[in-house]
Order: C-alpha cells, then sequence, then structure tokens
C-alpha cells in the first residue's frame, strides 16, 4: 500500500505520550480557515515557494518539471520545494522502526497526523501493524469526518486516538470547515463507547470556536472523556503564500 506524506516530525513531544515521531498525511476532506498545515490540504504533490526572496532569474521556469510549472532543482537560492512523498507502508515502516529503542525508552511513539489520516486509512493501518507488532505505540490524529465504517478500521488499528471537536453548531461547522459536523458526532460517539483510548480535542480559535456556548456544547458531548482545549497557532499563517493562497481564520467557506 502506497501513501502521501508530507512531513515526518522527529521526537515531537506535543502529539501524544511520551517523546514521538510524527507523520504528516497529505489530504483532508475539510477546509478549516485557521488550519496551520495548508500544505496538507491537498492530496497531490505541490510546490511551496518563498517568493518574498525570489530574484526572478526565471532559471526554475526554463525546463518545468512535470506535473509542475517548475524545476524545484533550479532555484539557485533553494526557495523551492515539494512538499508530498509517495512512499510503501512498509518502507516508512522500516524507516521509523530505526528509532525504536529510543521511542520505546521514552515511552513514545509514531503518531500520524495531517492533513487527515482517515483519507489514507489502509495506508496508515497497515504502517501501524507493522510498527505495533514490533512494540511500538502508535496514535492518530483525526478530524473524525468519514464514514462509520472507516472510523471504526481505524481507531480499531491503533493504540490512542486525538479526535478534534470544533464547533458544535452545524452551520458554523459548514461556515469554518465546508463541512457538516453530523458524521464527525457520530463517530465521537463511536469512540466513547469504543474502548479505545481517546482524547477529545478543541482548538481555541479567537471568535470562533471559544465562545462559551459552543465550549458548554462540547463538554457536554466529550462527558466522560478527556477533553483538551489548545492554543491557537498565532503563525498559522505563514505558510500560505508559498502555497499562492491567503490565509484568513475569519472568512466564510461554501460547505463540500
Amino acid at each position: 500500500m502506497r501513501g502521501l506524506i508530507f512531513d515526518v516530525k522527529e521526537f515531537s513531544v506535543h502529539d501524544g505520550p511520551g517523546c514521538r515521531i510524527t507523520v504528516f498525511m497529505k489530504g483532508c476532506p475539510m477546509r478549516c480557515l485557521w488550519c496551520h498545515n495548508p500544505e496538507g490540504q491537498k492530496a497531490e504533490p505541490e510546490l511551496m515557494i518563498k517568493s518574498s526572496q525570489c530574484v526572478h532569474c526565471g532559471l526554475c521556469e526554463k525546463d518545468p518539471v512535470p506535473p509542475f510549472a517548475r524545476d524545484p532543482g533550479a532555484c539557485p537560492k533553494g526557495l523551492i520545494s515539494v512538499s508530498g512523498e509517495w512512499i510503501e507502508a512498509k518502507d516508512l515502516a522500516k524507516r521509523l522502526l530505526r528509532f525504536k529503542d529510543q521511542l520505546v525508552r521514552m515511552k513514545g511513539g509514531v503518531t500520524f497526523s495531517g492533513g487527515e489520516p482517515l483519507a489514507q486509512t489502509d495506508f496508515v493501518l497497515e504502517a501501524a501493524e507493522i510498527l505495533r507488532n514490533a512494540g511500538v505505540h502508535v496514535a492518530v490524529q483525526t478530524g473524525g469526518y468519514s464514514n462509520e465504517e472507516e472510523f471504526q478500521r481505524l481507531i480499531n488499528g491503533v493504540d490512542l486516538v486525538m479526535m478534534d471537536l470544533k464547533l458544535a453548531d452545524e452551520k458554523e461547522h459548514i461556515r469554518y470547515t465546508g463541512v457538516s459536523n453530523e458524521k464527525i458526532f457520530k463517530n465521537a460517539g463511536i469512540l466513547k463507547n469504543s474502548g479505545v483510548d481517546h482524547i477529545f480535542r478543541t482548538p481555541l480559535i479567537p471568535g470562533i470556536t471559544d465562545g462559551k456556548e459552543n465550549l458548554e456544547a462540547i463538554e457536554k458531548l466529550t462527558a466522560g472523556s478527556k477533553w483538551e482545549k489548545l492554543a491557537y497557532n498565532k503563525l498559522a499563517g505563514a505558510k500560505y503564500p508559498m502555497l499562492g493562497r491567503t490565509y484568513d481564520e475569519k472568512g466564510e467557506i461554501k460547505a463540500k
């Protein structure tokens, strides 16, 4: 099974228990306006360009490298990179298992994040099975937007699930993420009753998710489970210009 990832972050301490390696999956069905990993949204490799430092020499445009309109390796200042790497699940697991001893000793493991792991469930589960059979703890960070069968498959194949619950009001959820929260809340109920170790999380976006009414509604939904409130990442918009996009965390998007 081949999957598309856009980063592997070694020795993370914010993506689950202990010291971990986080694998960022590429592709997500949601378009949260505050997303701090916009390069994880599209399910295809794409260029990231530090345009503000470009000297407009034109070298990158002379011999484009399909499917891109530029040659990432031609920039004399190294301002162009490709976000997105296709890799076999077994090869990814092999790469990660080089750190097994350190991860086990530091009571950590591997976390699949995104993007959205549910967009590549088969790949994540194949890699997770190899890692778990080798004694490595596997966690997943998910927005929970999928059909119930796919969600159940994913949570049954990992040791810990960290699931985001952003907005209780469906219209507001559609406005700011592009999708309804109906599937997400159904899957949250499945997770609560699954027996799988889990944590619900809510990113505190000023003026959007941090309101008293919203937080009280999510608190009721998560009653009996661990629930974390995550601080807003003030640097969330830094990557958007490199993708040729603008950042507006208080705008409005259309539902899918």
